[in-house]
């Protein structure tokens, strides 16, 4: 099925209405759109869940540096004491951070060895969101509604978050967690052909038809490493991306919830950057990091006039110019790309390097005397 022309939108008819908000504060025409094509929940197997979720999953579906950035969300955003949480499609882990000290959580997922395997639940409930998307949960009996990567798979997403809306309590929170990757049989056609930009407005606008919620707020860090003992780890990108949108359920007092600062994006001494780079070329320093940068051959590219045979290059991965460049560049909608610190000793300039991969260019490091 081919994906709808995103320059199209002057042909859309559902024009947004003068007041309108998003939360990324672009136009919400395409994504609503998408949500009105006949085969927008689609998925490549549609049979029943329970055969697919049968055998359990015990593997994370984030890596350890995402886990983390995820629980410091949940830390941050919850303000009650001892909230009660529903940990909506529920696996082995609530990704709940131990200085939460919840009086009640119940999961609800499809896999009962996978809910027996989360020690933080106190309520297990098996079932199947697609074929059913009632809770079956009183009104008003949770102040936190979490799901973690599981949006991506509802087939029936407005109904289920207007059932979220019922069962939690008037200022309640709901927080929808996801990355980057997905189980392919069972994504939705709408999730796995929409930019990641429209996935944030997407869950946005599921909020919007449930009718229950105040506006939606999002979280976005990507670009931190990947750590090596990651499974998914091969050295040639960064580590899983965290988004998330969050809203409370309209009618509630104000709670004063905080969005954590993103650790992919530290504050930067400009000016102390400044200097380092004037002093580059005698300490062939990184400004960015400080660590020592690596000596790298120009190709032989008649199609690039070089001002030297050498150059040097910052390769530390973890690089603050480095882990910023994913965000910097996918703000400006060019997604998987960074960029690296350059110096040209024969120019005495310096300047930034595009990479698609963190492989890139490093095939011509060399040794330097």
């Amino acid at each position: 099925m081919a994906v709808p022309d995103r320059a199209g939108l002057a042909d859309l008819s559902a024009s947004p209405g003068p007041a309108e908000r998003t939360i990324l504060g672009s136009d919400p025409r395409f994504v609503r759109h998408l949500l009105g094509l006949s085969h927008a929940f689609d998925r490549a197997d549609d049979a029943p869940d329970g055969a697919f979720y049968r055998e359990p999953r015990v593997v994370p579906h984030l890596d350890s540096t995402a886990l983390a950035t995820a629980e410091r969300l949940v830390e941050s955003l919850v303000t009650e004491e001892e909230p009660a949480v529903l940990d909506l499609m529920a696996s082995w882990d609530s990704h709940l951070p131990r200085s939460l000290k919840p009086g009640r959580v119940a999961g609800l997922g499809l896999n009962p060895a996978e809910l027996e395997a989360n020690e933080a639940l106190t309520e297990r409930v098996v079932h199947d969101l697609n074929a059913d998307p009632s809770l079956p949960f009183q009104d008003r009996a949770f102040d936190l509604v979490l799901n973690v990567s599981g949006v991506e798979y509802l087939t029936d997403p407005v109904g289920v978050f207007r059932e979220v809306g019922r069962v939690l309590k008037p200022g309640g929170l709901f927080l929808v967690v996801f990355t980057n990757r997905w189980f392919p049989p069972k994504v939705v056609w709408l999730w796995e052909n929409a930019s990641e930009r429209e996935r944030l407005e997407l869950v946005e606008e599921y909020m919007i038809r449930a009718g229950a919620f105040d506006d939606a707020d999002c979280f976005i860090s990507m670009g931190l490493p990947r750590p090596r003992d990651d499974r998914h780890y091969d050295g040639r990108v960064p580590g899983d991306p965290v988004f998330a949108v969050f809203a409370e359920k309209a009618g509630g007092p104000d709670h004063d919830r905080t969005t954590p600062r993103d650790r992919a994006r530290p504050e930067v001494d400009h000016d102390a950057v400044e200097e380092r780079k004037r002093q580059v070329a005698e300490t062939l320093v990184c400004p960015h990091c400080q660590r020592p940068l690596s000596k790298w051959e120009v190709p032989d590219d008649p199609a690039i006039d070089w001002n030297s045979s050498y150059l040097y290059i910052c390769f530390n991965d973890a690089c603050p110019f480095v882990v910023r460049g994913w965000r910097v560049m996918w703000d400006q909608g060019v997604s998987g790309t960074s960029y690296r610190f350059l110096f040209d000793p024969g120019t005495g300039s310096t300047l930034t390097v595009p990479i698609r991969g963190l492989d890139d260019l490093k095939p011509g490091i060399v040794p330097r005397e």
